[in-house]
This record gives structure tokens, C-alpha cells and sequence, in this order.
């Protein structure tokens, strides 16, 4: 391991994965956002210890990569819990009553946003417009939307 890039241990088999994906993209035309997608279905996140890789791959510093991966709020730099809960926080699901819903989450997960419950079950994210605005306030669970959700709708949405 080199020194310089302070990388953390992770195993040799998710590294190998990775450089595959990243080589993959390596000559394509701004493909550095699709490389990112790639490793995030793959493994689940892009691990920091990546960063170093990814950047060579493409010829930019680690932090303009680490700058694309915390800009974008669908990349995350953890492993997420077995599901994630988008909660929408634009402006028509706000008027709706997104804020008390999202306080009710919080409470009912105890978690904040970018968290995951202590038991890795859950991994709560805001989200700005789940295009269901006629529906608000909603949330997302993985890749399912849901409408008009009530502190209670939430609550059997989770059981």
C-alpha cells in the first residue's frame, strides 16, 4: 500500500472490481459520472479508498473526483443500509407537509439525513423533486415511489 495515498484496507476482489469498471470507462468522453454510476451498482457505494484509482483512471486530482462524488446526491461514500428512504424536500411537497413528515421519519428511524439505522436496515436521504408533486408529500423507498405519505402511511410503509 502506498503511503501517500492514505488508502484503507478493502478487499483485493471489490479493488479488482473496481479498477475493471473504471478501465471500462477510461476512454469514453466524460466518463467519469458513468464510471461512478458503475462502481455505485457494483459495490453498493464508492469507497473513498477508490478515489485515488478513479482519478489516475481519468487524469484529474482526487479531489475533483471526491468533489463530483459529494456534489451528486445519489453517490454516497458509505455502504447504504438494505434500504433507502428518499424523502422529497422541494417546495410542493413542503407546502404539504413534508417538514413534519420528515421529522416523524427521523424520529421513527432515529437517524438523521445521510444516516442508517444502527441495525443497517435503513439509510435516510433527502431528495429534491420525486416528480410526484401532485401526490405530496412523498418519499421513495429504494426505487418505489409513494404519495401523499402521513406521519401513519410512513408508519406501515416500515412494518
Amino acid at each position: 500500500m502506498d503511503p501517500e495515498r492514505n488508502d484503507q484496507p478493502r478487499t483485493s476482489g471489490q479493488a479488482a472490481k473496481i479498477r475493471q469498471i473504471v478501465a471500462d470507462f477510461a476512454g469514453v468522453p466524460g466518463g467519469l459520472l458513468p464510471a461512478l454510476h458503475a462502481v455505485q451498482r457494483a459495490v453498493g457505494y464508492v469507497p473513498a479508498e477508490a478515489v485515488p484509482d478513479i482519478a489516475e483512471t481519468f487524469n484529474l486530482s482526487r479531489a475533483e473526483v471526491h468533489g463530483v462524488v459529494s456534489f451528486y446526491h445519489f453517490f454516497r461514500d458509505q455502504p447504504a443500509g438494505e434500504k433507502v428512504v428518499y424523502v422529497c424536500r422541494a417546495e410542493a411537497c413542503q407546502s404539504m407537509g413534508a417538514r413534519h413528515l420528515a421529522d416523524h421519519i427521523r424520529e421513527k428511524l432515529k437517524v438523521d439525513w445521510h444516516e442508517t439505522t444502527t441495525d443497517g436496515r435503513y439509510t435516510l436521504e433527502p431528495v429534491y423533486c420525486l416528480g410526484n408533486c401532485a401526490c405530496a408529500p412523498a418519499i421513495m423507498v429504494d426505487e418505489a415511489v409513494y404519495g401523499r405519505v402521513t406521519p401513519d402511511r410512513f408508519n406501515e410503509l416500515m412494518d
